[in-house]
């Protein structure tokens, strides 16, 4: 058995690090934040004048390698909190003072020193002495952090660290890490000119005319889904007077996250969210038992305000859409609606290629509307719901929305990176806020439950992952171009591509014809590089033949296919649009 786990090792190294930095840069009065193990190793937020670049941080590597040899004693102490900050306010580490001005009296304060000059704040455990540290570690890159999460307190740099128990581990995740970087949603979207992003509107994504296409096509995907599964869909205003919201209970409990303006003398909100739209539509209209399940289902645009430290690519936006819907039950209808639901995502997902799936149900968080009664209520049915779907899922506590508890799904992408994407929310709340009701089997009147739900999520958000997933190649039913039609040359052989592709458009493809006075292998390069789906190349030969050399994306080989066959094929191919679960119901 070894003798420190795996967390002890990636700890002790995080306290290196910072030893590393405090002799390399002496005179830059450095101050140390926070240093925590994460999954693949740890970061440490620092404050010191010198911007660290990657050259820096080769330089740290070798003076931690450096600490490792001196085999450096490595002592636990433990102090009084009135010692403690005299120890570190001496050292003039402010932060690390802060810190334990935050601790509770009478509890045991302990750090640790490494050598005579280095000691830092910590619980432990640690490693004995420095030569015990000779497992693989990789400082990776920096990132802004304001010290304790707050974007009023100053700016810390931000060091990750990849540390593994074996260089095999170590190569693996490095490796993990520049297959991440190639597929980087925000690099591809530039390259494959899917969307861009401008000052002038922060976090939010203008889709070009690729990239609208398929967003576009989510969309599409998700109504046929709807088509099978009951949904009506609506479309409902943006900006609402905030009476709305005081209603919902989101201006008490989101307001923060929210963007206001004034019309009329009178206070409006940007919609964050749909719930409250479907609760006023459903409580103008009187509708029974009969109606019930009644499926929501809506597109509308939404606009949270998200800090500016948080916000990433499409992956965390400003402005969004979801594929948004709210079911209105009845109590005894909960666990057939959220089954239906379970099929109807898993059959989602596993069409997109996502086959490593997780569900976690998320319980009453601290800050909650409602009886403790109506969410015991609420999880119990959420929890006998799962269990009678036969899915394995994790409970984690504290995570459900405000209003009631939740499933949330996630889904592992082609590198094995967990994205959380659905999500199936119970609620008990705005059906009492809203007052609704509907005419029960006795002719009574009773309160309907919703379930709120989301198959991909935000489309941005989506987009972004599914995009890094197919590492760009977007199958042939959502590619923004399915084909390009290649003459060898355009003086004998362009009338004819240009014929193929007016035949192909007609029958609905997404087709164009590459008419440039370029060369053969410049444009066959260039579509490759673009990660369209076929290339289809005419010269003498196709000419005479009325065929055509086609050759999938990512393949070497070459087939020459009939007009008859690339027909049929493309057609086949488009099918794949609706899930095969689906063309069988």
């Amino acid at each position: 058995m070894a003798k420190y786990d795996l967390d002890t090792l990636r700890h002790s190294t995080a306290h290196l690090m910072a030893q590393a930095i405090m002799e390399l840069f002496p005179s830059d009065g450095v101050q140390l934040g926070i240093g925590p193990t994460i999954e693949n190793g740890f970061y440490y937020d620092i404050d010191l004048k010198t911007k660290l670049t990657d050259e820096h941080l080769k330089q740290i590597e070798e003076k931690m390698k450096e600490i490792i040899k001196r085999n450096l004693p490595v002592v636990r102490h433990e102090v009084s909190k009135q010692e403690a900050l005299r120890i570190f306010a001496e050292k003039g580490q402010t932060l690390k003072c802060e810190l334990i001005k935050d601790i509770p009296e009478g509890e045991v304060i302990s750090y640790y020193t490494q050598g005579d000059h280095f000691f830092d704040l910590c619980t432990g455990p640690h490693v004995e002495k420095t030569s015990e540290l000779t497992f693989w570690f990789k400082l990776l890159h920096t990132a802004g952090a304001y010290w304790r999460g707050d974007h009023d307190r100053p700016m810390l740099q931000r060091i990750y660290a990849a540390c593994f128990s074996s260089k095999e581990e170590l190569r693996e995740y490095l490796t993990q890490i520049e297959e991440a970087k190639k597929r980087d949603h925000r690099k591809l979207g530039k390259e494959l000119e899917l969307f861009i992003f401008d000052p002038v509107a922060p976090a939010s994504p203008f889709f070009m005319p690729k990239g609208a296409l398929v967003y576009n096509g989510l969309i599409e995907f998700m109504r046929r889904i709807y088509n099978k599964y009951d949904y009506q869909e609506v479309i409902t205003p943006q900006v609402l007077d905030v009476d709305l919201w005081h209603t919902s209970g989101h201006y008490e409990k989101y307001k923060d996250n929210m963007y206001f303006t004034q019309i009329d003398e009178r206070e409006f909100a940007l919609k964050p969210m749909n719930c409250p739209c479907h609760m006023l539509m459903f409580s103008h209209h009187r509708y029974s038992y009969r109606d019930l399940p009644l499926r929501f289902a809506d597109f509308g645009r939404l606009h949270r305000y998200e800090k500016s430290g948080v916000v990433a690519g499409l992956t965390r936006v400003r402005t969004f859409c979801q594929d948004d819907a709210h079911i209105f039950i009845q109590t005894d209808g909960i666990q057939t609606e959220i089954k239906t639901l379970m099929d109807m995502f898993f059959i989602g997902y596993e069409h997109f290629g996502f086959k490593k799936i997780k569900i976690g149900l998320s319980t009453r968080p601290e800050m909650r509307v409602g009886s403790d009664e109506t969410w015991d209520n609420a999880e119990a049915a959420l929890k006998a719901a799962l269990d009678a779907s036969g899915r394995e899922y994790f409970v984690n506590e504290g995570d459900g929305a405000f209003y009631g508890p939740k499933i949330d799904i996630q889904v592992a992408d082609a590198l094995g990176r967990y994205f959380q994407l659905g999500t199936i929310q119970l609620d008990f709340q705005l059906p009492d806020r809203f007052d609704l009701k509907f005419t029960n089997q006795n002719g009574e009147m009773e309160r309907p439950v919703v379930i709120h739900r989301a198959l991909l999520g935000s489309l941005e958000r989506f987009f972004g992952v599914y995009l890094e997933h197919v590492a760009g190649a977007f199958p042939f039913w959502l590619a923004p171009e399915q084909a390009i039609v290649i003459p060898v040359k355009n003086e004998l052989h362009l009338e004819s591509a240009q014929k193929l592709t007016h035949e192909l458009k007609l029958k609905g493809f997404r087709v164009r014809v590459d008419d440039r006075n370029e060369s053969l292998g410049l444009k066959t390069r260039q579509a490759q590089t673009g990660k369209i789906p076929y290339m289809l190349v005419i010269g003498d030969k196709e000419m005479e033949t009325q065929s055509v050399s086609a050759r999938k994306y990512g393949e070497m080989k070459a087939d020459t296919l009939s007009r008859e066959d690339l027909f049929s094929t493309f057609t086949t191919l488009d099918l794949e649009k609706v899930p095969a679960q689906l063309r069988e119901v």
